[in-house]
């Protein structure tokens, strides 16, 4: 079902690729994609993790499948939903292979891909696979540099610290001529990655944890970030990624064995949205009247009666 015209943004939604998931193996998780864009869903958004270390809070598993190979597969099973990346680690590949990688899936999903990028935040991880963790933000900036030049230009000659790319061409190119749009993330207060965002990125994105967060402050922030390195701010992209709690869905039983208890509360208590289907797509049109222009959504469940359970509200948002 393509999006309709009177839908006030666009919807996506997380696959996780967590060990144990619901949809973790890759039968899962293709059943999960072509579900979601049969169901009208605009987009399916992968994290990029190789592990996540135990840092105290319940988790359904800590590992995880390798993000491009999934992104790659997705591409080849769907048709017409975007794929993003919320995020790509840069620490984790060479950034002159990354945009390679990027065009690539680009070819495969007839340009429907976004690249989500950022710095990477658990130490452990990068220590476990053997990736360098000092100077995370420097590195990042200097691989945005390579990946945007890439991307954007087709070409590449840059000596960095960290990174080099000499004569660096990439061919062949997908089918958008200056590569998939970029996406960074940004908080209030973290002044240098809202300068990456305004100099490099098409889209900014905020995971917003809960209600109580201050999205106005937020995109005030996005705002002046752009103005103060010379861009209108708005030609930057406005996106949010929050968690719905589905509460009134019971889970099938190898999903409820999979998941604890403690699991499911703590995503629930994380949770931006809840209620009937009508409350939540009130509060997407609310979103969407501050700029917000796509959301990627983490269901909870996270499967395909999570999908079905969220269906009414993509029936609402597209006819009013």
């Amino acid at each position: 079902m393509p999006q309709q015209p009177s839908r006030p943004l666009k919807v996506g939604l997380f696959l996780s690729v967590a060990e144990g998931a619901a949809g973790g193996r890759w039968s899962g998780l293709k059943a999960m994609a072509r579900h979601a864009e049969a169901a009208g869903f605009d987009s399916l958004w992968i994290a990029d993790h190789l592990m996540i270390p135990d840092d105290g809070t319940p988790q359904a598993a800590n590992g995880r499948w390798e993000c491009w190979s999934v992104l790659a597969a997705l591409a080849a099973v769907t048709t017409r939903i975007e794929l993003g990346t919320l995020v790509v680690c840069t620490g984790f590949r060479n950034p002159a292979l990354l945009a390679k990688m990027a065009d690539t899936v680009e070819e495969i999903s007839d340009g429907r891909l976004i690249l989500g990028l950022g710095a990477g935040n658990y130490e452990a991880e990068f220590r476990a696979f053997g990736f360098p963790f000092d100077h995370r933000v420097s590195r990042f900036e200097e691989a945005l540099r390579i990946i945007h030049g890439l991307l954007r230009n087709g070409a590449i000659d840059l000596e960095g610290e960290y990174y080099q790319a000499r004569d660096c061409e990439l061919r062949p190119r997908g089918p958008r001529p200056g590569g998939p749009p970029i996406l960074i993330g940004a908080r209030p207060g973290r002044v240098r990655a809202l300068r990456l965002a305004a100099q490099y990125a098409d889209y900014w994105n905020m995971y917003s944890l809960g209600a109580a967060v201050d999205l106005a402050a937020a995109r005030q922030a996005v705002d002046d970030a752009c103005i103060r390195h010379g861009r209108d701010p708005t030609t930057l992209g406005r996106t949010i990624s929050a968690m719905i709690d589905l509460p009134t869905i019971d889970l099938p039983t190898g999903e409820r064995d999979e998941i604890s208890a403690a699991v499911r509360a703590y995503r629930s208590s994380r949770a931006w949205a809840a209620g009937t289907a009508e409350d939540m797509a009130d509060r997407l049109r609310a979103l969407a009247g501050t700029g917000v222009s796509h959301v990627q959504l983490w269901l909870e469940p996270n499967s395909i009666a999570g999908i079905d359970a969220f269906m009414p509200v993509l029936e609402l948002l597209d006819h009013g």
